[in-house]
């Protein structure tokens, strides 16, 4: 059973271009290779042919995934956010106890994670520890370095 991934309507734009850059630009390329492969005779002890034929085989297995993830995909209505609560889609932004350093992350599905934009995904231990808490509430959330104490300042879109 397949899981459903949860995209924003940018990450699957992105995902959707990422598709038609495999299946139009690098799938007729691979292609290409292994005739051109191919034309230079013997298949049993040729090597370009042998490592063409390996990255078809990946580049069809990404895009049966890419595929796959975009069959299972649900889009999520930003209008339909609550900010009382850390959620999916959220900017949370908080406060390190220890060193009192402010930070801002955006909590959003694995697939558009991006640290120097300021996107965490939603699995990683920092936003699992967010998750379902208000704004003064403080997370204690253990990362690999020990346990992190945060304090939520602000929840917002």
């Amino acid at each position: 059973m397949s899981n459903v991934s949860y995209l924003t309507e940018e990450g699957l734009k992105k995902l959707k271009k990422e598709l038609h850059q495999l299946e139009s630009v690098e799938r007729p390329s691979i292609s290409a290779q292994i005739a051109e492969a191919r034309d230079k005779g013997d298949l049993s002890e040729n090597a370009e042919y042998d490592a063409a034929k390996e990255a078809q085989g990946l580049l069809e297995m990404k895009i049966a995934k890419l595929k796959n993830i975009l069959a299972n995909s649900r889009i999520i209505d930003e209008s339909k956010i609550d900010t009382s609560k850390v959620q999916l889609l959220n900017k949370v932004k908080l406060k390190n106890l220890k060193n009192n350093a402010v930070m801002t992350y955006t909590l959003v599905p694995e697939s558009e994670a991006n640290l120097k934009e300021g996107k965490i995904s939603i699995s990683t231990p920092i936003a699992k520890g967010l998750l379902g808490k208000k704004v003064g509430d403080q997370a204690e959330i253990t990362v690999p370095s020990g346990v992190m104490t945060f304090e939520i300042i602000e929840i917002s879109i």
